[in-house]
């Protein structure tokens, strides 16, 4: 059996202690000494709660190296999920359920390529993707139907060159009208200026 070299990451020494003795009689697992810490396939993050130090730690694990990283975390607080996922971790356990076996398990199946979530975890992710998901299509759909008939020709009229006193003679309005009209789909939609508009516009296939 080839044991997977694992390098154990925690600020509090007692904390690294305790996974290292529970890990150390593993025969799946070699537990490295910071010496050798860059043999590392595995890298177990150990801390009581997400704070800035850890993501920091989390950050410089994803940016200087290519191990999996796994996270044992003690209180796992509301935004701590999206923040761990934004910062490479692929499996989350928590403090009290990290006996022998689980860790075991995890590291297992971060060496296979597999994300590990505790079951509130993995709903709360489906959850927040579920609400991405529908702001994405609520705003697609809002996009194509902001526009009207005369919206669209007026922006269309501004992509072609003309200025607004000849939109306002080619469509009967007068110049006020034409600038209200820009006003509010700039406004709406957010947008910078005219010139904006077009390009946002053109973008969506809208003109």
């Amino acid at each position: 059996m080839t044991r997977v070299p694992v390098a154990i990451c925690a600020a509090d020494p007692i904390l690294e202690t305790g996974v290292t003795h529970q890990l150390r009689p593993r025969p799946e697992v070699e537990v490295l000494g910071a010496r050798d810490e860059g043999r590392a396939e595995v890298a177990l993050v150990v801390v009581d709660r997400l704070d800035e130090e850890s993501e920091q730690l989390l950050r410089r694990l994803q940016r200087t190296s290519s191990v999996r990283t796994g996270l044992i975390i003690g209180e796992f607080e509301q935004d701590a999920l999206q923040t761990s996922i934004e910062c490479g971790v692929a499996a989350v356990l928590r403090r009290r359920d990290a006996d022998q076996d689980r860790l075991v398990g995890l590291i297992t199946a971060l060496i296979r390529g597999e994300g590990v979530l505790p079951g509130d975890m993995l709903g709360r992710l489906l959850d927040h993707v579920g609400r991405l998901q529908r702001g994405v299509s609520a705003a697609a759909g809002a996009t194509l139907s902001t526009l009207s008939a005369r919206e669209g020709e007026v922006l269309r009229l501004i992509s072609d060159g003309f200025d607004t006193k000849e939109i306002a003679t080619k469509m009967s309005y007068s110049e006020r009208t034409v600038k209200n009209i820009l006003q509010e789909v700039t406004t709406r939609l957010q947008l910078r200026n005219r010139a904006h508009a077009v390009g946002y516009a053109m973008r969506q296939g809208l003109i």
